[in-house]
């Protein structure tokens, strides 16, 4: 059974920076696309980025982008999301997905796994 479990959330002030880790089991992780996707409160859940299984390809949210990393290492089965220049409107719940496939996309039914997430509140 596959497990996801993040870490590393918590209170930052605007402008700072939080990396979020996210720990895999149950699967053969390195085969497979990893993903962040985060929901706020009264939203829908939105793909944040995604890392394909061999860590070639990355992909980011405009929202995102220029500010936050995504990374992984196979070895350890734990795949990274750095965030920096934190502003208010990150304050989300954010959640590590995996797929059943090597390739990354955005639309969040498509992936099969979830974490329980963890919660980053950006205080301005």
């Amino acid at each position: 059974q596959v497990q996801l479990v993040e870490s590393g959330g918590g209170l930052v002030q605007a402008g700072g920076s939080r990396r979020l880790s996210c720990a895999a089991s149950g699967c053969t992780s390195s085969n497979y696309a990893m993903g962040w996707f985060r929901q706020a409160p009264g939203k829908e859940r939105e793909f944040v980025a995604g890392i394909s299984w061999n860590g070639g390809s990355t992909y980011y949210a405009d929202s995102v982008k220029g500010r936050f990393t995504i990374s992984r290492d196979n070895a350890k089965n734990t795949v990274y999301l750095q965030m920096n220049s934190l502003k208010p409107e990150d304050t989300a719940q954010y959640y590590c997905a995996t797929r059943n496939s090597g390739a990354v996309i955005t639309t969040t039914r498509l992936w099969n796994y979830w974490g329980q997430g963890t919660q980053v509140t950006v205080s301005s």
